[in-house]
């Protein structure tokens, strides 16, 4: 039955796009909140 595989493939196609949006997400937006420093009890920055 080709059009179940090719219904397979495009999920699984579809299921990499998201992973790489998430991906993609997850990098711009830590590159922001790695930016700002993290101070202990003490005040030093870790």
């Amino acid at each position: 039955m080709a059009a179940a595989e090719d219904l397979d493939e495009i999920e699984e196609v579809n299921a990499n796009c998201i992973l790489m949006a998430n991906l993609q997400q997850a990098s711009s937006s830590g590159t922001q909140t790695d930016s700002t420093l993290v101070y202990d009890t003490d005040e030093s920055a870790e």
